[in-house]
């Protein structure tokens, strides 16, 4: 049992969690606790946290958190959490599937819950039904939500005696399973036409990153709609049509670049950059920090002792 935040949020990266920042906890005195167990390929992540709140930014990136995918349970307490167009209030049995590499914000009451980490190469989910399902509750008491939620809640004490052929069998049965509950809650989230429309769009800028004549007049026309009937699509969404594709261009630039073998100028030209110098400076306004150090510092750490990365001491989960 953790009894100071700091310990805590160290324990907690190590685990595989994508770090947090620390919104506020309870004044008590701080008590939390964190377990990781492995099956497979499956990690599991047992947490009890007290009352506050935290939030994931763009500080808190890594490239290893693009692998994988989030499915948080809730045990005990309620919880709330915010990611893309989603928001789920979470009681107890309630799941939701969470991108640990994007932006996404929590509270809960001193509750405790089970995350998984899947490989996103083992639970495949295309960027359109990733796009309606992030951040929506599942609920657990009925259905395939509630199968899920009963075999990962009962996994954590049932994790030893296992042949490594049969771990990993039994990680890709469970993976099967979240991705049954994941199609039905599909069926549930019903998108309006517009809705439908631009996913297909996301898919469409999400499949064409690093194409240099992605705009937004190209995007229109492979769609067969107006330029402005497109905008009209994100008109209430947090990023423009340009700005999502300038965002997500920088994210993958950055992933690269936290690989530490290739250089900023390759890597920018790669997706979409043609002006090293305005992609140096978009660079450091979007994460804090100049792209050519988030490079150097990770060859050196291919060379030396690990040491930390710009943006990863991540804050404080609470």
């Amino acid at each position: 049992m953790f009894t100071d935040i700091e310990s805590f949020q160290e324990t907690l990266v190590a685990s595989g969690l994508a770090p947090v920042l620390s919104g506020r906890h309870d004044s008590g005195e701080f008590r939390a606790d964190v377990s990781a167990h492995d099956l497979g390929f499956l990690k599991l992540i047992e947490l009890t946290t007290p009352e506050g709140k935290c939030f994931r930014d763009a500080r808190c990136t890594r490239a290893k958190d693009e692998e994988l995918w989030q499915i948080d349970l809730v045990t005990r307490g309620r919880a709330y959490v915010e990611q893309g167009r989603g928001s789920a209030d979470l009681g107890p049995a309630d799941l939701v599937l969470i991108d640990p590499a994007r932006p996404a914000r929590f509270s809960s009451t001193h509750s405790t819950h089970v995350t998984m980490l899947v490989p996103r190469l083992e639970l495949r989910l295309p960027a359109r039904d990733a796009a309606r399902l992030v951040g929506v509750r599942i609920k657990g008491d009925s259905g395939p939500g509630a199968l899920v939620s009963s075999l990962a809640r009962d996994m954590t004490r049932s994790l030893k005696g296992f042949r490594v052929s049969d771990a990993n069998r039994c990680a890709a049965a469970v993976t099967e399973l979240i991705s049954v509950a994941l199609e039905a809650q599909l069926g549930d989230v019903r998108p309006c036409p517009d809705e439908e429309l631009r996913d297909r769009v996301l898919g469409y800028i999400e499949a064409r990153l690093s194409d240099w004549d992605l705009t937004p007049a190209g995007i229109a026309a492979a769609h067969h709609i107006a330029v402005r009937r497109l905008h009209k699509l994100f008109e209430d969404q947090p990023l423009t049509v340009a700005a999502l594709i300038r965002r997500r261009r920088l994210e993958r630039c950055r992933a690269e670049l936290a690989r530490g073998d290739q250089t900023v100028v390759g890597v920018a030209a790669r997706w979409g950059f043609a002006d090293p110098a305005h992609f140096s400076r978009l660079f450091k306004a979007t994460y804090g920090y100049n792209a050519s150090a988030l490079a150097s510092s990770n060859r050196a750490r291919t060379v030396k002792a690990p040491a930390a990365l710009p943006g990863e001491d991540g804050g404080a989960y609470s």
